[in-house]
């Protein structure tokens, strides 16, 4: 799917989560456009890569996917996965890291909706150390580089350039918004 053909598909859903929560449209398309390949890797209506860690009450699919470290010692458990099939050196940003292939479980879902709204909830309802985990990101909502900053140190992905491809998706989602 296209970039203009995604924004046209599913920017209902991003502006129905923006009622919701106040986070623009484009961020929220940035990110499903980044998590799911322009709608291209969506299995289950997933969307935005939320794991699903209990992976035993039937809304999970076990899928294939990567984290970075800058460790390659760590166990599945450690770096967020339930197996491990390799771990690569390669250099982000200009800096080492360590990619992990493996599989993990994902949340899936009867609707594109259901997952946009569930994204939503993440932000708005995850805590970490008894305070929201995105508290940071969603006082600055309305600026799409300094959101993708604020969830990215949060830890919402362990790409080290996770903000960086977001801001630059965003400016082409924002482009074929209407």
């Amino acid at each position: 799917m296209t970039p203009k053909d995604f924004v046209a598909a599913y920017a209902g859903y991003a502006r129905e989560t923006y009622e919701k929560t106040g986070i623009l449209p484009e961020i929220i398309l940035a990110q499903a456009a980044l998590e799911s390949g322009y709608g291209k890797h969506a299995p289950g209506n997933m969307f935005f890569g939320v794991k699903d860690f209990d992976g035993v009450n039937g809304n999970e699919q076990l899928i294939t996917t990567f984290e970075y470290n800058k460790r390659n010692d760590l166990s599945p458990g450690q770096i967020g996965l339930v197996s491990i099939s390799k771990i690569e050196p390669v250099t982000l940003s200009g800096q080492k890291y360590f990619k992990y292939t493996g599989k993990a479980y994902f949340r899936k879902y009867d609707t594109p909706e259901q997952s946009f709204t569930d994204h939503a909830r993440v932000f708005l309802t995850t805590r970490h150390n008894g305070a929201l985990r995105y508290e940071k990101a969603l006082a600055v909502k309305d600026s799409p580089d300094r959101f993708f900053e604020e969830i990215q140190k949060a830890g919402y992905a362990q790409s080290p350039i996770y903000a960086k491809t977001l801001s630059s998706i965003c400016k082409t989602i924002k482009s074929f918004l209407v």
